[in-house]
């Protein structure tokens, strides 16, 4: 049974950094990053193949946020810089492939989300 579980979410003042964390027991080709707040759309933050290889990133991440990997299959998320328009609930996802146009509809699986409060 596939299951994604997002970890790292928490409270924290504008300026600092956060590390999410996304624990899978798939073994699916790219593990992504979204984003959500509430009236708005899910927003693609960035993704890695589980093979090696550049990653992506959405306009969102650029120049402030990093994806990795392990060996293992565990993804994370390093997040600095963070103001308070990084405040969203944060969903790891995974999927088979990958398009950076409407990167969602290529994910299989989701996690629950985790909520990210960046307060000024």
């Amino acid at each position: 049974q596939v299951r994604m579980a997002e970890s790292g979410g928490r409270s924290v003042q504008a300026g600092g950094p956060l590390h999410l964390s996304c624990g899978r027991t798939c073994s699916t080709y790219v593990v992504a990053w979204f984003r959500q707040t509430a009236g708005k759309e899910r927003e693609f933050v960035a993704a890695i193949t589980l093979s090696g290889g550049d990653p992506w990133y959405g306009n969102v991440a650029k120049g402030r946020f990093t994806i990795a990997r392990d060996n293992a299959g565990n993804v994370y998320l390093q997040m600095n810089k963070l103001t308070p328009e990084d405040t969203a609930d944060y969903f790891c996802a995974a999927g088979a492939s990958f398009q950076s146009a409407n990167p969602s509809q290529y994910m299989d699986f989701w996690g629950k989300g985790i909520p990210v409060t960046v307060s000024s």
